[in-house]
């Protein structure tokens, strides 16, 4: 059946457009492998980037999680009585300003108002 068709279009002269159907569809699907190949590339690529920003967040982490001086506190550092070379100062209390409006206990107000 297949020597057929070829034969017809052997003899219709469409051997030529056959060969040229069939290069453009190869060279269809070389564009679409390229693209794919390109495509897988670029991940490949992306994912290194990741790879290597992860791997100095990490470097970072590791160098800043060492500090120089870690302080330590122990109990004899508390013991020792603490000597002031002053007595401490003792402030007055808040003034208000509720004294100066004081009222007699009589209950006159003797304040001249007009």
């Amino acid at each position: 059946m297949e020597n057929s068709k070829t034969e017809k279009s052997c003899i219709d002269g469409g051997g030529d457009d056959n060969e040229e159907e069939e290069r453009k569809v190869e060279e269809f699907f070389a564009l679409i492998r390229s693209f794919r190949e390109a495509r897988n590339r670029r991940r490949d690529e992306l994912r290194e980037m990741e790879e290597m920003k992860k791997e100095k967040k990490k470097m970072k982490m590791s160098v800043e999680e060492k500090p120089s001086w870690i302080p330590a506190f122990r109990r004899e550092d508390f013991m020792q009585e603490i000597k002031f070379p002053t007595p401490p100062m003792i402030f007055p209390g808040p003034c208000n300003g509720k004294d100066k409006k004081k009222q007699p206990e009589d209950g006159l107000d003797l304040n001249l108002s007009l």
